[in-house]
């Protein structure tokens, strides 16, 4: 009993390998799958066998043009067998997206977040808009096999729950129970900057094999932060600190989420504004800052207004000693700056220079490297759909532990906040 429980387990892991590897990479060949997963040729030949014989997976044939001989097989994910949705809930807009088995995207929309709702009609609401969606593509509900949603502030995955937001405050919002319609669903929720680290720490892995960890730094209406590592058992761990509202210094700045001092109190777009206008810094802060009163206030702060410039060089302080903080915790890492704030960088830079280079880790290290990257969107939608099809896969074979070739650290995350 002990080695036939023994091998049905190895089964499982092995064909979770496999199905790693078809979510890296669109359609790979036998022998690609071999390479990448490690496994013998023969396991490889079973392991897809069962696989598509399941319908999980499809194999098509590639004539390369001027040679002769058999095509080559490939074999990928089959797009129809499992769905998955995504929503990105952000400070004035609801996104809302459906996505294939093997990560492509069928379908999208994109919604005004309603104000002052109860989070009982918000949830309900989302649940109508993802069955408008479903609806368009004419998918059955039980098609979809993940619900995948996504939020700055602070979440409980285990429970499928956004306990904080700066959208809903301290209002819990139960997204297992209330999205109604999708029973047979996985329901994920993230917070918005882990799945910015995610999808980076995915894109930089791939591009070589010296991956060694990043911070990704969300600037906008809100500050987030996502931390990806390389851990020794060769997973990469991913996690998302509540960085924004780290008490970074004992004045009277009020932030979004009731403290004052906070870091987002400074470098939050609401945080500038106060400054920029010298209003009060226990003024209650604005919900919502269009972009354009924003670029206004950077506008002048580049044509030499004293009082913009400060409120951006003060911005640029609060994120720079945060983040020294974070690197006597975790070492000197690359910082890649995502969201809309990133326009605002030339503002931003002389600031975060000063709160880092007192520290002693940066003394010792060096100033980190410090990058942008524009699409923080198309990054939010990468890390959805990943950790989904992930979610999808471990529901069906359970997940890959311990894996110890060299690719196995590009196929498996694990996930805290």
């Amino acid at each position: 009993m002990l080695m036939k429980s023994s091998s049905e387990q190895i089964r499982r892991q092995n064909s979770a390998l496999v199905l790693s590897a078809l979510r890296a990479a669109p359609a790979m060949a036998h022998t690609d799958i071999a390479a990448v997963t490690g496994l013998a040729s023969a396991t490889v030949t079973a392991i897809t066998g069962e696989l598509e014989q399941a319908g999980v997976i499809e194999r098509h044939e590639q004539q390369v043009a001027g040679a002769r001989g058999r095509p080559r097989v490939l074999l990928s994910r089959r797009r129809g067998f499992a769905h998955v949705m995504a929503v990105r809930i952000t400070s004035d807009r609801l996104h809302f997206s459906l996505s294939d088995y093997r990560g492509t995207l069928m379908d999208r929309i994109e919604e005004p977040r309603q104000i002052d709702v109860s989070v009982e009609a918000f949830v309900e609401g989302l649940a109508r808009s993802l069955g408008r969606l479903a609806d368009r593509s004419k998918l059955a509900p039980e098609t979809v096999a993940a619900l995948s949603v996504s939020s700055k502030g602070i979440v409980d995955p285990a429970g499928a729950r956004l306990i904080w937001s700066p959208v809903f405050g301290r209002q819990p919002l139960d997204f297992a129970a209330g999205l109604a319609g999708f029973e047979r669903a996985l329901t994920l929720v993230s917070n918005e900057t882990l799945l910015v680290a995610h999808g980076l720490a995915r894109r930089l892995d791939s591009q070589d094999g010296a991956f060694r960890g990043l911070l990704a730094l969300s600037l906008g209406h809100s500050i987030g932060l996502g931390i990806a590592r390389p851990m020794p058992d060769g997973t990469v761990a991913v996690t998302a600190p509540n960085f924004g509202h780290m008490l970074n210094t004992a004045d009277t700045k009020l932030c979004r989420c009731g403290a004052r001092g906070c870091i987002e109190a400074a470098a939050g777009f609401y945080g500038i504004l106060r400054m920029a206008f010298e209003v009060r810094p226990d003024t209650i802060p604005a919900k919502f800052v269009p972009i354009t009163e924003m670029d206004k206030i950077a506008l002048s702060a580049r044509q030499g207004n004293r009082t913009a410039q400060y409120a951006f060089r003060q911005a640029g302080l609060a994120l720079g000693q945060g983040l020294s903080r974070v690197f006597s915790l975790h070492e000197t890492l690359p910082v890649i700056i995502t969201g809309p704030g990133t326009r605002y960088y030339d503002l931003l830079a002389q600031g975060i220079e000063e709160g880092l280079s007192p520290s002693l880790q940066v003394r010792l290290d060096g100033m980190p490297s410090i990058s942008l990257v524009g699409d923080e969107a198309d990054l939010v939608q990468e890390g959805h759909v990943d950790h989904a099809l992930r979610a999808i896969d471990e529901r069906l074979f359970g997940g890959v532990r311990g894996a110890g070739n060299c690719v196995a650290r590009r196929l498996n995350f694990a996930w805290s906040g």
